[in-house]
Order: C-alpha cells, then structure tokens, then sequence
C-alpha cells in the first residue's frame, strides 16, 4: 500500500493540516497536525509509522508552496512528539529531524516499547501496509533526538510560534505546543474529549492535577480558544475548562486506589507483550 492510500488529510485553515492514518481503526489512533510556517514547517506528531508520512507530505503538495518549484519550496520539516506513546511516535524514525521532551529523550533513543506503550493487534489495522504484515512485528524504532524540549522553550516557524508547556500526568514528557498568538492548543493526550487516561506506566494523578490547573488557567486568561488534541475532534475553551475541572474534582483517594490497580496490570501486560515481541 502506498503512503498516498494509507494516510488521509483536511485542511483547518491557516497553514494548518490534519492527517489521518486511514486503515488503524482503534481509539488509539492519534492525530497528526502539520503546521506549515514561513521558514519552517512542523509535524506535531506522527502515528504508528506503517507507512511513509514524509513521502505522503511531498506526494499529496502539503509542503509544496502553489506555483513554487518544488526544491525552491522545501523548508525544513522538524517532526515533535508530544509525547512518546506508540500511536504518537511510531513514524518519528521517518524524519531526520525529531524533537521530544527530555524526559522521555532517553526512552526514544533505546526504543523502549515499555514506555511507548506498545499495545497494537491486528484487528485494529484493517487493511495490512504491506503483504504479511503482523502487528506482533510492530515496535516503536529507537530515534535519537536531534531538538531536547524543555517548557518554555519557543519553536520558531518564521511567521508563527510554538511555546513548548511541559504538562505530566498523562505520561512524565508530555507537552502541549502553543500558538499564543492565535490562541490555539495543541495538547497531545494531555487533554482531549474523552476519559483522561493517568493509568499507564509513568502516569501520575498529582501531576496531572497540576498540569490541569494550568489549563485552567490558560482558559482563564483567555490564552486559548482553540483546542488541537492528540485525539477525537477539536474543541473550544469552554470545553478545556470543564474537562481540566472535572478531572481535579475526581482525583481523590478512590480514584487513586482504582488507578494503581488498572496501572499494575497494564504494567505487567505491557511487560509480557514487549518481552514476546521480536525486534
């Protein structure tokens, strides 16, 4: 299957594209964002990599400007992740420029399907990438990164910017990328329309609590007003707010016990699955 099949995409105005791995049906399938700037375009994350998203971009003119000579429009493309979950960062080893936060830098360079949570069945994808594929196969390849994240940090694209907010809980490197200027979020699994998930190796409910009041807190001083999640559909402030809020206000002690319990069994099964897996 070609990457001009396996990939779809919509525009959101704005240099802003979504992108869609067509044929991995599974509420694990992440968004992709390309945000297209004057002197640099970025991928915000990059799905299970089962096939080239690179050669989807070129292929389908995303990165070619109208009536440019297709070398004179090439601008260098940085692919972020927001965080190193496999349906975030399977196609990160594409690019030869990958950027993720230092804390899970060092996870991304040994390829540890522990920490990406490498969860994939064959079910999920219907229609193989390529003749005799098995998702037993898949695994998160080792990339070293070539841009360490801190919070704060400032991706420059020319005409727009990306602050780096390093916001744990979901996973201990994950980030939001915003565009201040235009007041859009783009938050990974930090925060999306559905369940939060804190129950995942390196999840940790006092951090999400904090990383939700600084949600909370952008909504408050008006510095979002569009969300880009990791997932589902976008949505406006009014429904960060309320997510962010409702999250702290079930965060007591149940939730807790019941969160320790669901992470020790999908610690151990993540443990049995990676060590079964060849690389």
């Amino acid at each position: 299957m070609s990457a001009l099949e396996w990939y779809a995409h919509k525009s959101l105005g704005d240099g802003i594209f979504w992108i869609q791995e067509r044929f991995y049906e599974s509420g694990n399938r992440a968004n992709i964002w390309l945000v297209r700037g004057s002197e640099q375009d970025v991928v915000i994350d990059t799905g299970l990599g089962l096939r080239s998203l690179p050669e989807y971009l070129y292929s389908s003119g995303l990165l070619q400007d109208g009536g440019a000579k297709e070398d004179a429009a090439r601008r260098p493309l940085l692919a972020v992740a927001t965080h190193v979950h496999f349906d975030h960062s399977g196609g990160l080893y594409q690019f030869d420029r990958v950027a993720v936060h230092h804390a899970e830098a060092e996870a991304l360079a040994r390829g540890d399907n522990f920490e990406t949570v490498t969860w994939l069945s064959d079910s999920e994808v219907v229609r193989a990438p390529s003749p005799g594929w098995r998702a037993r196969q898949f695994r998160v390849q080792a990339v070293q990164p070539t841009l360490i994240l801190q919070d704060g940090d400032v991706i420059n694209l020319g005409d727009r910017q990306l602050t780096v907010m390093h916001m744990p809980g979901h996973s201990r490197g994950s980030i939001c990328l915003h565009d201040k200027d235009r007041k859009i979020l783009f938050s990974g699994d930090v925060v999306y329309d559905g369940s939060l998930i804190d129950w995942l190796p390196y999840s940790r409910i006092s951090d999400y609590v904090g990383t939700c009041e600084r949600l909370i807190e952008l909504v408050d001083r008006g510095l979002v007003e569009k969300v880009l999640p990791g997932h589902f559909n976008t949505f406006g402030a009014e429904r960060l707010f309320r997510l962010a809020s409702n999250y702290i206000s079930k965060a007591g002690i149940c939730h807790k016990v019941s969160t320790f319990a669901m992470r020790s069994l999908a610690s151990l099964a993540l443990r049995v699955t990676n060590s079964r897996t060849s690389p």
